[in-house]
């Protein structure tokens, strides 16, 4: 093909079916898959690793934030999908094979905590050796290695998304997706719940052990199964991939150099992923101490804490389906968010004040307002992301925004663990220790007002269709 020729995108794209509801919610067993993983890591292992081996919450958090920090590989994974097929498949080999590795990997990093446990009990408390040190360094590694295989499968799955997807139905694919991630957390909640049920609150690790080992030996296989069916045979139906990789003039033949000078020809880039990286370190800062909490304030038993995630899961399923189609449209994005932001402050002063009352049934109720508002934020944050993304660079700005989610996440459990440790020393009760992790959530919403309230987006797109011009031109000269 000469370098000026476009393809026939019209006789092509004629040739290939557009994907069908049941289809969509069939990928979407694949993201279930991925939030079922979350709960066993952030749901189940957080809590044996503080509670029950009394680990240092700081290292734990540390720990469990390696999957989030090698988020920027998802570039490169990305650009390998594009550029190199596997097993004659663009996309589809890429989530098999990623999926593979983080199921083995998190059934790897249980049998690694047991030896920690091993290691840095044997007084009967936490101790620092030279064997913790090297457990503890192969856990990072085996944590590390799972989240490569999340950021493989997940960008691929991703990528797959747009190559099967028209701008008519794009919406409606992501949306069917992406409410099943919701569905996988209070299904994966279930399932862990009922695996360990017959724990009590005073298990021992040796009884912990063998369901815990259970439990990582069935969910991950049932989430590789679940990556399997959802796209096998999808990529070769559906994808348009060959459609759109020989056009000319693409969105990836923007070089890194000019990438980066389209990302800061506004400040208002610059503004909103401040306002990203507040607004999601204050919404998951609880990630790492959750669990503990149900189980060291509230005395719950594993399997109740575990189930916990299906209250919050149902607040944001719930959140999901109404501000989009009537909040929104009515507020307007920026209000929405900013209204958001209010009432997921509330929502952490609510889950701190319930330690007081040791009562389950409010925290419960925390958690349910907590997912509502939670749904309510990220709904308006999204649609204003999409805003401030310039439809000729938009895997550029998409890469932007999901980088500074993914590294604010993991910040947010660093913080949560390493706050608790510092409330537990200095603070008289565990109440207050980890009230103090639920006000610093609290107070970080309020900051990401401040930033919210500096978004221009008429600005934003004025500059940015300037600097993608200047770009263009220079590339012609």
């Amino acid at each position: 093909m000469a370098s000026g020729e476009v393809f026939d995108t019209n006789k092509k794209s004629l040739s290939v079916p557009k994907v069908n509801l049941l289809t969509m919610f069939r990928l979407g067993l694949f993201q279930m898959g991925l939030s079922m993983m979350s709960i066993l890591t952030l749901g189940v292992l957080n809590r044996v690793m503080i509670q029950e081996i009394a680990i240092p919450a700081t290292l734990v958090s540390v720990v469990l934030a390696l999957p989030l920090f090698v988020a920027p590989s998802r570039v490169w994974f990305g650009q390998i999908s594009d550029a190199k097929p596997l097993w004659g498949y663009h996309r589809t080999a890429y989530v098999w094979v990623g999926a593979a590795i983080f199921a083995i990997a998190a059934f790897l990093a249980v049998q690694v905590m047991w030896q920690m446990n091993l290691a840095g009990n044997s007084a009967g408390t936490w101790v620092w050796t030279t064997q913790t040190i090297g457990w503890t360094a192969l856990l990072a590694l085996v944590f590390a290695v799972y989240g490569l295989g999340i950021c493989a499968s997940g960008t691929a799955f991703a990528a797959l998304l747009v190559d099967i997807s028209e701008e008519d139905n794009r919406s409606k694919v992501v949306g069917v997706v992406w409410s099943m991630l919701m569905v996988g957390i209070i299904v994966g909640a279930i399932i862990s719940a009922s695996l360990l049920k017959q724990l009590t609150p005073e298990a021992t690790v040796e009884t912990l052990q063998p369901a815990i080992n259970r439990l990582f030996t069935i969910v991950p296989a049932i989430v590789f199964g679940l990556a399997i069916a959802a796209t096998f045979g999808v990529e070769k139906k559906y994808s348009q991939y060959l459609t759109r990789s020989t056009l000319v003039n693409r969105e990836d033949s923007i070089t890194l150099g000019n990438a980066w000078k389209i990302l800061t020809a506004s400040p208002q880039t610059g503004i909103f992923f401040t306002f990203l990286l507040v607004m999601t370190i204050s919404l998951f800062m609880q990630d790492p101490i959750l669990e503990p909490y149900a189980g060291q304030v509230f005395k719950m038993p594993l399997a109740e804490s575990t189930k916990l995630n299906i209250f919050y899961g149902t607040g944001l399923l719930i959140a999901y389906g109404v501000t989009g189609f009537y909040i929104v449209p009515r507020l307007g994005k920026r209000r929405t968010a900013r209204l958001g932001c209010m009432l997921v402050a509330f929502c952490t002063i609510l889950l701190g004040i319930s330690g007081f009352t040791a009562n389950a049934a409010v925290l419960k109720l925390g958690l349910f307002f907590f997912g509502l508002a939670a749904g309510f934020l990220t709904t308006a944050a999204i649609s204003l992301m999409l805003d401030l993304t310039a439809a000729e660079a938009a895997g550029t700005f998409i890469g932007a925004w999901g980088l500074a989610q993914s590294l604010s996440r993991g910040v947010a459990v660093v913080i949560g663990g390493t706050v608790f440790d510092i409330g537990r020393k200095f603070l008289p009760s565990l109440e207050l220790a980890y009230g103090l992790v639920f006000v610093l959530e609290a107070v970080g919403m309020v900051l990401s007002i401040w930033f919210l309230n500096r978004v221009n987006i008429t600005e934003f797109q004025t500059s940015t269709k300037q600097a993608i011009a200047s770009v263009l031109e220079s590339d012609l000269d």
